[in-house]
C-alpha cells in the first residue's frame, strides 16, 4: 500500500503509552527503515517515555509532547517534515475508568479523532491508520468468532467511544474521499504495559504477594497478541494492506481470565523462589457490562503474510523479565 513505507515520516499518537511505544521501538529496529518518526503523546497517567530510553537518541525519532485535539502542534509536524502517515493508537482505554467517568473517552476517543481526520482532510495525501478494538463489537457465546463484518455493540463507555472513532474514520474516508485503514487488536500485553491492565496487576500483585482479584468466577474469556506480534501486523497492514480496509489482529490464544491467571502463576513460581501464589486470588464481585468472550477471525490480516511469533507462555515469560 505504503509503496515508500520504509522512507515514511510517521506520526504517532500516543508514542509514549504501551502499544505506541511499542510500534515506535519495532519500527526502528527494522533495518531497512531510514524514515522518520514523530511521536505525539500528552503524557498522561498511562504515558512513559521511559519506554523510548532505547530510541531517545535516535536520529530518526522526535518527541513532541501535546494533545490530538490541538490543530497547530499537528501542523507544526508537518511544517517541519511532510507526513507520510499517522498511526493513531492515543486512546483513553481502560474500561473501569469508562464507567467511573466516560466524558475523558468522548474528548480523546471521538473528538480527538475527529481533529485528525479534519488534519489529514486538509492534508489529502497523509494516509490515516486507526487503531481500534475487538470490543467494539461487543460480545462472543461459547461459539463463534468476530471477522471484520461482525455488527457493532459496544456494551461499555469505552468500546462506545471507539466505535464512535471507527465510525468516523470510515464516513470520512467515503465523504472525503481518505486514505485511511483500520484494525482491531484482541487484547495485548507485554513489557511496559500500564499495571491497571489484568496481565501487569497480576504478575505485579503476584510478585507483591498481594491479592489477586478476579471478577466473578474468572470465567470470561479473552484473546491475547503480545505487543510486538500488534507492532508487525500494523507494519504489514501499511506495507500490504488495501486502502478503506479494515483488518481483525488477533493472537491465536484464547482462555479464561481464571486458567491464564494461574498460567501466570505457574510462571512466576517458575521463574522465583515463591510457591503457593494460587493462595492469592481472591474473586470480587463482576463489573457492570463485562463482556463474556472475545475471539478474532485473522485470516484477512494473515493474507497479507501476517503470522504471531509469540506463544502465551513466551510472551508471559518476557513480560515477567522486566519486573525480575
Amino acid at each position: 500500500m505504503l509503496s515508500n513505507l520504509n522512507q515514511a515520516h510517521l506520526l504517532v499518537t500516543g508514542g509514549a503509552g504501551f502499544m505506541g511505544s511499542a510500534f515506535i521501538r519495532y519500527v526502528l529496529s527494522q533495518p531497512g527503515f531510514t524514515g522518520h518518526i514523530s511521536n505525539l503523546d500528552l503524557l498522561t497517567y498511562a504515558g512513559n517515555l521511559d519506554n523510548l530510553k532505547e530510541v531517545e537518541e535516535d536520529s530518526r525519532y522526535a518527541f513532541y509532547k501535546g494533545d490530538v485535539r490541538d490543530r497547530s502542534v499537528l501542523e507544526e509536524i508537518h511544517k517541519e517534515k511532510p507526513l507520510t502517515a499517522i498511526v493513531h493508537f492515543a486512546a483513553e482505554t481502560h474500561v473501569d475508568r469508562s464507567i467511573t467517568d466516560p466524558t475523558p473517552f468522548l474528548e480523546t476517543n471521538i473528538l480527538g479523532t475527529c481533529n485528525l481526520l479534519e488534519f489529514v482532510r486538509t492534508h489529502p495525501n497523509i494516509h490515516f491508520h486507526h487503531i481500534s478494538t475487538d470490543e467494539v463489537y461487543g460480545a462472543l457465546g461459547a461459539d463463534g468468532i468476530f471477522t471484520e463484518e461482525t455488527p457493532y455493540r459496544p456494551n461499555s463507555p469505552y468500546s462506545a467511544s471507539k466505535a464512535s472513532s471507527d465510525h468516523f474514520v470510515r464516513a470520512y474516508a467515503v465523504t472525503y474521499d481518505l486514505s485511511t485503514t483500520l484494525s482491531h487488536a484482541s487484547n495485548n500485553y507485554g513489557p511496559g504495559q500500564y499495571p491497571e491492565k489484568f496481565i501487569p496487576l497480576m504478575i505485579q500483585n503476584a510478585l507483591g504477594k498481594k491479592p489477586l482479584p478476579v471478577y466473578g468466577k474468572g470465567e470470561n474469556i479473552r484473546e491475547w497478541l503480545f505487543v510486538e506480534d500488534h507492532s508487525r501486523a500494523i507494519w504489514t497492514i501499511l506495507e500490504e494492506g488495501k486502502k478503506g480496509e479494515v483488518y481483525n489482529i488477533g493472537g491465536g490464544n484464547e482462555m479464561k481470565n481464571i486458567d491464564l491467571l494461574r498460567l501466570i502463576l505457574k510462571v512466576a513460581e517458575e521463574m522465583t523462589a515463591e510457591k503457593n501464589l494460587e493462595a492469592l486470588i481472591t474473586f470480587v464481585t463482576d463489573r457492570p457490562g463485562h463482556d463474556f468472550r472475545y475471539a478474532m477471525d485473522g485470516t484477512k490480516v494473515s493474507s497479507l503474510g501476517f503470522t504471531p511469533q509469540w506463544s502465551l507462555e513466551a510472551g508471559l515469560r518476557a513480560t515477567m523479565e522486566i519486573l525480575l
